[in-house]
């Protein structure tokens, strides 16, 4: 049984990783899929700050060294944010060995490499950012940062005020609290109720979890929302390109694009 509690933790953040594998930085950077990019490092083709290196789960951080593959340094690409109206089925992954779509089929021939900030599961539609720029995908997806996602979500029966409330305050379940920073209902009734919700972190599922948890189990789900930025009229299954500018407004305090010619030679 989920144990109910009476207000919201406010020590939810956590530290910030001192870097990522080498495998994965090469893939955040653009540079080569995280398959490659084993392949590569494994064959001593790369080198971290002018010393070769053969193991690809080594940490660094990406924007305090210097990369090169096959003696050439490597840059990266530009940033590049795409903002995706993922439809329902489709899995946030690159590849799926039961053949079900991914959200990179719907990106087509996207010139860039990017990866998802963060997830939507197979069954929620809705904002999917995918960006190349490893500092701003784990500003956003870190706690500490505390980026609003906005959902819509329907469920069975009457949801009540108490509930709402309930839902506010949070439940633990194994061992982890699960909480809505706001739970709005906008429309009830017997057989369903529509909420508005807000999560200010990405926990596996947490909305699905914690609806379940009070009596009320989510039967459609999609995130309207993230930060600042809006899906607006774009279609489920479409993309476009976000800006910079765009950025900044949208999530204030987040990092800025590295500038090439800032890089220590």
């Amino acid at each position: 049984m989920p144990r109910i509690l009476g207000s919201r933790s406010s020590s939810a953040t956590t530290a910030r990783k001192a870097g990522v594998p080498l495998d994965r930085a090469l893939s955040k950077l653009g540079l080569a899929s995280r398959t490659e990019a084993r392949a590569l490092i494994g064959a001593g083709r790369v080198r971290v700050n002018g010393i070769v290196t053969t193991n690809p789960a080594r940490a660094v951080v990406p924007e305090r060294v210097t990369i090169a593959i096959d003696g050439q340094r490597r840059e990266g690409q530009d940033r590049v944010v795409v903002l995706l109206h993922k439809p329902r089925g489709v899995v946030t992954t690159r590849s799926d060995p039961q053949g079900r779509p991914t959200v990179y089929d719907a990106l087509g021939n996207l010139d860039a490499h990017v990866v998802p900030v963060g997830r939507l599961d197979l069954a929620t539609s809705g904002l999917l950012l995918l960006t190349n720029d490893t500092r701003l995908a784990d500003w956003l997806t870190d706690p500490a940062s505390g980026v609003a996602r906005v959902y819509l979500a329907t469920v069975r029966g009457r949801v009540d005020p108490d509930t709402a409330r309930q839902l506010e305050s949070g439940v633990v379940l194994g061992g982890e609290h699960l909480a809505a920073v706001s739970a709005i209902v906008r429309k009830a009734s017997s057989r369903e109720s529509h909420l508005v919700i807000t999560l200010d972190e990405g926990k596996n599922r947490e909305i699905r979890r914690l609806l379940a948890a009070v009596g009320h189990p989510v039967t459609r789900l999609r995130r309207a929302q993230y930060g600042g930025l809006t899906l607006g009229t774009l279609a489920p299954g479409k993309w476009r390109r976000v800006t910079a500018r765009e950025i900044a407004i949208a999530f204030p305090g987040a990092p800025q694009p590295r500038k090439r010619d800032a890089r220590p030679k």
